[in-house]
């Protein structure tokens, strides 16, 4: 936990004070979303599903109880963000607000993004199919991204399109 809001309050300058997070939609959204996934994993779908649209209802964050989320997960704003069944969340990841992370259509199996470890997705951004978003990439706001992100790469337009990357060096 104390991982969690030394990561909250790293990314977000407006936070004062650790007794601020109990005010945060992302730390509700998360924290419902934790017991949503343990309920979807043990095969209470109606519970886990309850849950989840409760915790939509009071955030204005949907994230489907099947959803797998790594570590830290900041959801800055969060309104309007939609998170679907078969993503995939690695650590210390930022989403802003309105952003989809989402399926093309009616497909089965595995529909919805991977995203990487330290990935930055910007306020509105569209992230669509079955496909990853590298580690330490940044998806700019209002992009609708559609295929594969190579890690260290920033991505911006409609359709995404890589406009630089880094090259990561390994530790």
């Amino acid at each position: 936990m104390k991982e969690y809001i030394d990561n909250i309050k790293k990314n977000d300058p407006a936070m004062r004070s650790s007794a601020e997070i109990v005010l945060y939609p992302s730390f509700w959204a998360v924290g419902f979303h934790r017991v949503a996934h343990w309920l979807y994993k043990h095969s209470l779908f109606w519970l886990a599903r309850f849950i989840s649209q409760l915790a939509r209802w009071l955030t204005g964050i949907e994230i489907h109880p099947g959803a797998m989320i790594g570590k830290c997960l900041f959801i800055d704003h969060g309104m309007g963000v939609v998170i679907g069944e078969t993503s995939e969340i690695g650590d210390y990841v930022t989403i802003f607000h309105g952003v989809t992370l989402g399926a093309t259509g009616k497909e089965k199996g595995k529909r919805h993004p991977t995203i990487g470890n330290h990935v930055v997705v910007g306020a509105n951004a569209q992230v669509i199919g079955s496909f990853t978003v590298g580690d330490h990439a940044r998806v700019g706001a209002g992009s609708v991204v559609l295929k594969e992100v190579p890690a260290g790469s920033t991505v911006v337009g409609v359709p995404g399109r890589v406009v630089s990357k880094v090259e990561l060096i390994e530790r």
